[in-house]
Protein backbone atom coordinates (compact mmCIF):
# COMPACT_ATOMS: atom_id res chain seq x y z
CA UNK A 1 0.00 0.00 0.00
CA UNK A 2 1.45 3.34 -1.11
CA UNK A 3 -0.24 6.25 0.65
CA UNK A 4 0.04 9.69 -0.89
CA UNK A 5 -0.29 12.77 1.33
CA UNK A 6 -1.26 16.22 0.14
CA UNK A 7 -2.53 19.59 1.25
CA UNK A 8 -4.51 20.02 -1.96
CA UNK A 9 -8.24 20.05 -1.40
CA UNK A 10 -9.01 17.78 -4.33
CA UNK A 11 -11.58 15.68 -2.48
CA UNK A 12 -15.25 15.62 -3.41
CA UNK A 13 -18.28 15.99 -1.19
CA UNK A 14 -19.00 12.27 -1.67
CA UNK A 15 -15.47 11.25 -0.67
CA UNK A 16 -15.65 13.33 2.51
CA UNK A 17 -19.07 11.91 3.34
CA UNK A 18 -17.81 8.33 2.88
CA UNK A 19 -14.72 8.92 5.05
CA UNK A 20 -16.62 10.54 7.92
CA UNK A 21 -19.43 7.98 7.89
CA UNK A 22 -16.87 5.14 7.85
CA UNK A 23 -15.90 6.13 11.40
CA UNK A 24 -19.48 6.95 12.44
CA UNK A 25 -18.92 10.69 12.79
CA UNK A 26 -22.14 12.68 12.71
CA UNK A 27 -20.47 15.34 10.55
CA UNK A 28 -20.72 12.90 7.65
CA UNK A 29 -24.50 13.30 7.73
CA UNK A 30 -24.05 16.89 6.54
CA UNK A 31 -21.79 16.41 3.51
CA UNK A 32 -22.51 19.78 1.90
CA UNK A 33 -21.76 21.72 5.09
CA UNK A 34 -18.76 19.52 5.89
CA UNK A 35 -17.26 19.98 2.43
CA UNK A 36 -17.75 23.76 2.64
CA UNK A 37 -16.21 23.86 6.13
CA UNK A 38 -13.15 21.88 5.03
CA UNK A 39 -12.67 24.13 2.02
CA UNK A 40 -12.78 27.17 4.32
CA UNK A 41 -10.49 26.16 7.19
CA UNK A 42 -6.84 27.14 7.30
CA UNK A 43 -5.18 23.72 6.96
CA UNK A 44 -6.30 20.40 5.51
CA UNK A 45 -4.06 17.40 4.92
CA UNK A 46 -5.37 14.28 3.24
CA UNK A 47 -4.15 10.72 2.74
CA UNK A 48 -4.95 8.80 -0.45
CA UNK A 49 -4.68 5.22 -1.60
CA UNK A 50 -4.98 5.74 -5.34
CA UNK A 51 -8.23 7.65 -5.81
CA UNK A 52 -9.63 6.67 -2.41
CA UNK A 53 -9.61 9.24 0.41
CA UNK A 54 -8.42 7.21 3.41
CA UNK A 55 -7.44 9.86 5.94
CA UNK A 56 -7.87 13.53 6.76
CA UNK A 57 -6.71 16.06 9.33
CA UNK A 58 -7.69 19.70 9.49
CA UNK A 59 -6.84 22.64 11.68
CA UNK A 60 -8.22 26.06 12.43
CA UNK A 61 -5.77 28.77 13.49
CA UNK A 62 -5.54 32.43 14.46
CA UNK A 63 -2.54 33.15 12.21
CA UNK A 64 0.15 33.11 14.83
CA UNK A 65 -0.61 31.95 18.34
CA UNK A 66 -2.97 29.01 18.47
CA UNK A 67 -3.99 26.21 16.13
CA UNK A 68 -6.66 23.64 16.86
CA UNK A 69 -6.66 20.25 15.18
CA UNK A 70 -10.36 19.76 14.66
CA UNK A 71 -10.50 16.48 12.73
CA UNK A 72 -8.19 13.50 12.49
CA UNK A 73 -9.75 10.43 10.97
CA UNK A 74 -8.64 7.37 9.04
CA UNK A 75 -10.78 4.79 7.22
CA UNK A 76 -11.16 1.77 9.57
CA UNK A 77 -9.48 -0.67 7.18
CA UNK A 78 -6.43 1.63 7.05
CA UNK A 79 -6.12 2.26 10.79
CA UNK A 80 -2.94 0.99 12.41
CA UNK A 81 -0.82 1.73 9.33
CA UNK A 82 0.61 5.02 10.66
CA UNK A 83 -1.60 7.31 8.58
CA UNK A 84 -2.98 9.20 11.58
CA UNK A 85 0.54 9.63 12.95
CA UNK A 86 1.76 10.93 9.60
CA UNK A 87 -1.09 13.44 9.38
CA UNK A 88 -0.37 14.70 12.91
CA UNK A 89 3.34 15.00 12.10
CA UNK A 90 2.38 17.15 9.12
CA UNK A 91 0.31 19.35 11.45
CA UNK A 92 3.18 19.62 13.91
CA UNK A 93 5.52 20.77 11.12
CA UNK A 94 2.93 23.20 9.73
CA UNK A 95 2.43 24.81 13.15
CA UNK A 96 5.94 24.45 14.56
CA UNK A 97 6.24 28.24 15.07
CA UNK A 98 2.93 28.53 16.93
CA UNK A 99 3.11 28.54 20.75
CA UNK A 100 0.02 26.31 21.01
CA UNK A 101 -1.31 23.34 19.06
CA UNK A 102 -4.47 21.95 20.63
CA UNK A 103 -6.78 19.02 20.01
CA UNK A 104 -9.53 17.22 21.89
CA UNK A 105 -9.25 13.53 22.77
CA UNK A 106 -12.72 12.39 23.75
CA UNK A 107 -11.92 9.00 25.25
CA UNK A 108 -9.07 7.37 27.22
CA UNK A 109 -7.58 5.31 24.34
CA UNK A 110 -7.26 8.48 22.27
CA UNK A 111 -5.55 10.30 25.14
CA UNK A 112 -2.84 7.63 25.13
CA UNK A 113 -2.58 7.74 21.35
CA UNK A 114 -2.07 11.51 21.30
CA UNK A 115 0.35 11.40 24.23
CA UNK A 116 2.44 9.09 22.05
CA UNK A 117 2.49 11.91 19.48
CA UNK A 118 3.84 14.47 22.01
CA UNK A 119 0.53 16.01 23.14
CA UNK A 120 0.05 16.50 26.87
CA UNK A 121 -3.16 16.43 28.87
CA UNK A 122 -3.86 19.85 30.41
CA UNK A 123 -4.90 19.27 34.00
CA UNK A 124 -8.48 18.25 34.48
CA UNK A 125 -9.86 20.62 31.86
CA UNK A 126 -13.16 19.79 30.22
CA UNK A 127 -14.33 20.20 26.69
CA UNK A 128 -17.30 22.54 26.65
CA UNK A 129 -19.69 23.33 23.83
CA UNK A 130 -23.09 24.55 22.86
CA UNK A 131 -24.59 21.88 20.65
CA UNK A 132 -27.77 22.24 18.69
CA UNK A 133 -27.98 18.49 17.99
Amino acid sequence: MKIRYTDERAFTEDQVEELFLSVDWVSGKYPERLYKALQSCETVFTAWDGERLVGLANAIDDDGMTAYVHYLLVQPDYQGAGIGRDLIEMMKRRYEDFPYLFLVAENPPLVGYYEGLDFKKLGESSVMAISKK
